[in-house]
C-alpha cells in the first residue's frame, strides 16, 4: 500500500510539473540590471532556488508587505542549514522612476540579499510577460506622481529555471516557506 501511494504521488508530481511546463511561465529569458548596474539574466540564478516578486518602489502599500513577507520566508528557510538558500528577487514594473539607485535605497530595508534589477520600460516588459505579469501604470496626478496596478504574486523557480509555484497576498510567509521546503524536498 505505501510503495502504491508513493508511486501515486510521484506521478501527480510529475503530471504537475509537466502541466507547469505547458503553461510556458517564466521559461523566457530576462535582460535586465542589477542595483550595482551589472547586467543580469534569467541565467544567472540557474543552480539556485529563487522567489521573484514584480512590483515598484512608489508602491504604498501591497510591494511593502509583499516584500516584507517574501524576505520573512527566505529568513525561515534559512533556519534549516540542511536547506539550499533561496535567492529573493524584485523586479521593478516602473522602469521610469526605480532606477538602480531607487531601487538599492528602497531594498536595504527588506532582505540583505533580496537582488533588486530594473531596465528599460522594453526589457521590463518583456521580462513581466515571460511571467504573465498584468502591468499598467494608472493617470498622472497634479504633481506627475502616478500608481502602477500590476499582478500580485511571487514566483518560485527551482534551480533549473523552471516555476514550480506561484503564491498570492492571502499566503503567509510560513505558508510559502512550508510550499517552498515542500518543492525542495521533492526536487
Amino acid at each position: 500500500w505505501l510503495y502504491l501511494r508513493h508511486r501515486k504521488e510521484r506521478q501527480q508530481r510529475s503530471r504537475r510539473l509537466r502541466d507547469l511546463r505547458a503553461l510556458a511561465l517564466g521559461q523566457g529569458d530576462f535582460q535586465l540590471r542589477d542595483t550595482a548596474g551589472a547586467a543580469r539574466s534569467k541565467a544567472d540564478f540557474l543552480g539556485r532556488w529563487v522567489l521573484l516578486y514584480f512590483g515598484f518602489t512608489h508602491c504604498p502599500d501591497v510591494c511593502p508587505e509583499e516584500l516584507e513577507k517574501l524576505s520573512r520566508a527566505v529568513e525561515l528557510l534559512e533556519r534549516d542549514p540542511a536547506l539550499p538558500p533561496v535567492q529573493p528577487l524584485f523586479v521593478t514594473v516602473d522602469p521610469e522612476r526605480d532606477d538602480a539607485a531607487a531601487l538599492a535605497r528602497y531594498l536595504r530595508d527588506f532582505h540583505p540579499r533580496l537582488v533588486g534589477l530594473t531596465g528599460t520600460p522594453e526589457q521590463v516588459r518583456a521580462a513581466a510577460a515571460a511571467f504573465r505579469v498584468y502591468v499598467s501604470a494608472g493617470p498622472r496626478d497634479a504633481d506627475g506622481d502616478y500608481v502602477v496596478d500590476h499582478s500580485v504574486l511571487t514566483f518560485l523557480l527551482d534551480p533549473d529555471g523552471i516555476f514550480r509555484d506561484c503564491y498570492g497576498r492571502s499566503r503567509t510567509a510560513e505558508e510559502v516557506a512550508r510550499s517552498v521546503r515542500g518543492h525542495m524536498d521533492t526536487y
